[in-house]
């Protein structure tokens, strides 16, 4: 699935934030030198997208330069210890992302940081739900339909995801466990692999993000049975949601925000949160991320922890009732 990036112009528009001044409540000048934000995924994905612009916006506000730095490989895991070992002086900067923060801390035997004790949430910048999507040749039009062919078929209906304990693989894992189904898990190297062998019918379901799926219900090349957003997106406004159609308090999210090592000044942390979600207020974000299909946030280091505290314990009980051993 190719992911749409956000326009160099888009991104100029929302750069135009006047540049904050140094007062006894933010402490030191900074910054003084530039800063690098390392984003632990290849170019082009979501997380990419959403730390480009956060870097864009900071520079702006900030005067100083803001450095993209991509990091890919091992679900996020390797880049984001990259940051937790970086110096807490507000220099190194984490584009971070569920896959290394709150979910493979619950399927990997052994971390090499703790999100919580090692990093300081500083703001969510956004969440994305998906579809879940079938192959247009399977003959069915909503979960309840979809539910009926699975339980006539266990464990031969074959979903894709972008690999072991990523969103894809626990949230669609959390989908049949509460369907009652066996499903067949296919992982994959990337989101853009499985979606080649989806639309071809190789397999025959997948949750996509709804930048890359919403296009492609419209176009009948895959069926949406439902949204995992708590409600309906505009982009499918008559789709509903998984959890209308039964499946009770369903929902799942991808999300993006900062972060950076625990023990990076207060006044630092106060200040890009104030930045980004300023940012996120105008009208120009509220355009942009919602034709992506993003729903905007803008939370603070408190209200960002506990989300990724209660993220973290939602996934563990997915990994534990789905019995996904760690690895």
């Amino acid at each position: 699935m190719r992911i749409t990036a956000v326009s160099a112009g888009a991104f100029a528009c929302l750069a135009a934030a006047p540049a904050l001044a140094q007062t006894p409540s933010t402490g030191p000048a900074y910054p003084v030198k530039p800063v690098r934000i390392l984003i632990p995924f290849a170019p082009g994905g979501p997380t990419d997208v959403q730390g480009r612009w956060a870097a864009q916006q900071l520079n702006a506000a900030l005067g100083q330069t803001f450095i993209a730095d991509n990091r890919p490989g091992a679900g996020g895991v390797p880049g984001s210890e990259a940051v937790v070992k970086s110096p807490p002086d507000g220099y190194t900067l984490l584009a971070g992302n569920p896959g290394p923060l709150t979910i493979a801390p619950t399927v990997k035997a052994q971390m090499p940081y703790d999100t919580l004790r090692d990093l300081i949430p500083i703001v969510l910048i956004a969440k994305s739900a998906s579809c879940i999507c079938v192959h247009p040749s399977l003959p069915v039009k909503g979960v309840k339909d979809f539910v009926a062919i699975a339980k006539a078929r266990p464990g031969r209906i074959n979903y894709g995801t972008p690999g072991v304990g990523t969103v894809g693989h626990l949230a669609t894992e959390s989908f049949a466990t509460a369907a009652g189904v066996k499903l067949n898990h296919v992982p994959y190297k990337g989101a853009s692999q499985f979606t080649v062998d989806l639309l071809a019918g190789n397999i025959e379901l997948a949750q996509i993000q709804l930048a890359g799926s919403a296009p492609l219900t419209k176009q009948g090349k895959v069926r949406c049975l439902g949204v995992t957003s708590v409600e309906r997106t505009p982009l499918l406004p008559d789709v509903p949601t998984i959890a209308e159609q039964g499946l009770k308090g369903f929902q799942s999210y991808n999300w993006n925000g900062l972060l950076a090592p625990a023990a990076t000044p207060r006044p630092i942390v106060t200040r890009i949160h104030d930045v980004i979600a300023k940012a996120l207020k105008t009208s120009e974000a509220r355009e942009l991320f919602g034709n992506q299909g993003h729903e905007i946030s803008g939370a603070g280091p408190e209200e960002y922890t506990a989300f990724i505290k209660a993220e973290t314990e939602k996934w563990a009980q997915v990994a534990q009732r789905a019995g996904i051993p760690k690895q």
